[in-house]
């Protein structure tokens, strides 16, 4: 598929679609067992984009189709609990929310891969999906549908789909920028009245406006930035509120982007590609970001294949990288997957950009994350989980007490520019713990390897 620009673009499926699509006034109508079969893999639009009616109509059903597969993105709605998986069993990307408690209840199957290979992962291979739920807007005047929230891996797994069931509801905005399907590729068409889950801001505490505060002395303005999900990225996002012709290139927006686009913080107008357009793959907030987005030629939403494309990111103009991680080790490795045993983030996209943001003239790769969780340290000696970031890729890392460039610097000089980002009551113990690794080379090659 091109790079370019895809907002005329339609869809064309692999597997021709029923001769006619079956439409619903209701999902209490739909049948689940008559499109989905026990071994089949089933994947829908995450977070805000997920068809709530149809899920919840699949878990309803589902011993009807038990022995079935779900991957699953990020969750916004709670249709998927432990309990479910009596009759389906369950993976995914990332242990956000509610695919914690999943996780943890031994009920999720973890895929660690980049995000920029996920749509592959579910296009070929075990993951191959077999049937799209898609969440859709009302169709356009010439009766084609956008994909209203979310294009990301959606356009790969409808492609290769043997069965695509739409839940089109009016509360969805029509967007621009995404491939268009037609009401002949949907096998199923479900009538709904029923708004998306909202995935609203949380309000920012002091940690985090004072690492906002951080990030916002080291960004440009004129740069085009990428913000990760949750808490953290969203205050640092809010913290550039003071700045002028940022662009916006991203996984996601919420609505802070809507809010700053508004106020015309971002103008996208020093873009080297995308010029004056919000490039984004998911629209993740609540109502008010739906309908700034809702024919808003200046949003566009695009597939992974673009989003996070390396050779368009390292091309943009001073592209600043902007993720959270749970620990940083003090060699510069980043996990950004798990801690205390348990699985709560992702591999995700964060290498993804932070590797474009080292590339690109000007460029910013920026990992946040406050300095403790609860008593503990979250700058440690060694990572409690898997280097999502290896120490080759650290970039700039910063804390509610300051940041902390680490390109180019000696494993002394990463340790000596960390130790201030700890917080006061761990700094010593660090020290001491960074001392005896460097006077032992194989303690700290093995540091290095301990979660390759």
């Amino acid at each position: 598929m091109s790079v370019g620009r895809d907002a005329s673009v339609l869809i064309t499926r692999a597997c021709p679609p029923r001769r006619r699509t079956v439409v619903y006034d209701s999902a209490t109508e739909l049948a689940v067992a008559e499109f989905i079969g026990p071994g089949d893999t089933v994947a829908w639009g995450q977070a805000t984009a997920e068809p709530r009616s149809l899920t919840e109509a699949l878990v309803g059903q589902r011993a009807t189709i038990s022995g079935a597969r779900c991957f699953l993105g990020m969750p916004a709605a709670t249709a998927i609990t432990a309990d479910c998986a009596d009759h389906l069993r369950f993976a995914s990307y990332t242990g956000a929310g509610v695919n914690a408690t999943l996780h943890a209840a031994g009920a999720l199957d973890v895929l660690p891969c980049h995000y920029s290979e996920l749509l592959r992962a579910l296009s070929t291979g075990p993951a191959r999906v077999d049937v799209a739920l898609l969440l859709l807007p009302e169709p356009f005047g010439d009766g084609t549908y956008s994909l209203g929230l979310a294009a990301e891996y959606l356009p790969a797994i409808i492609r290769q789909a043997r069965c695509v069931i739409a839940e089109v509801s009016p509360h969805v905005p029509q967007t621009s920028g995404t491939p268009r399907l037609r009401h002949r590729d949907l096998d199923a068409l479900v009538r709904s009245d029923r708004p998306p889950a909202d995935h609203a801001s949380l309000p920012s505490g002091a940690v985090e406006t004072a690492i906002a505060r951080q990030v916002s002395e080291l960004v440009d303005d004129g740069a085009t930035v990428q913000m990760g999900a949750g808490r953290l990225p969203d205050a640092v996002l809010a913290g550039l509120a003071g700045h002028r012709r940022l662009g916006v290139h991203s996984g996601l927006i919420t609505d802070t982007v809507a809010d700053l686009m508004e106020a015309d913080v971002v103008s996208n107008q020093d873009k080297t590609a995308d010029r004056g357009v919000t490039v984004a793959g998911l629209l993740m907030g609540t109502a008010r970001l739906r309908q700034y987005a809702h024919r808003h030629d200046r949003i566009h939403l695009r597939a992974t294949e673009y989003t996070h494309h390396p050779g368009v990111l390292a091309g943009q103009n001073r592209f600043t990288a902007i993720n959270a991680a749970l620990e940083v080790d003090l060699f510069g490795q980043i996990n950004a997957e798990s801690i205390a045993g348990r699985y709560r983030g992702a591999v995700g996209g964060a290498l993804d950009f932070l590797r474009a943001a080292h590339a690109s003239a000007g460029g910013l790769p920026i990992t946040v994350l406050p300095s403790t969780a609860g008593p503990a340290s979250r700058v440690v000696a060694r990572l409690s989980g898997p280097a999502t970031v290896p120490r080759a890729d650290a970039g700039i890392v910063v804390t509610e007490y300051g940041w902390a460039d680490l390109r180019r610097q000696t494993l002394r000089q990463r340790a000596e520019a960390l130790l201030p980002l700890a917080h006061p009551d761990h700094r010593a113990t660090l020290a001491a713990q960074a001392d005896a690794m460097l006077r032992s080379p194989r303690a700290s090659t093995e540091q290095s390897m301990e979660h390759l």
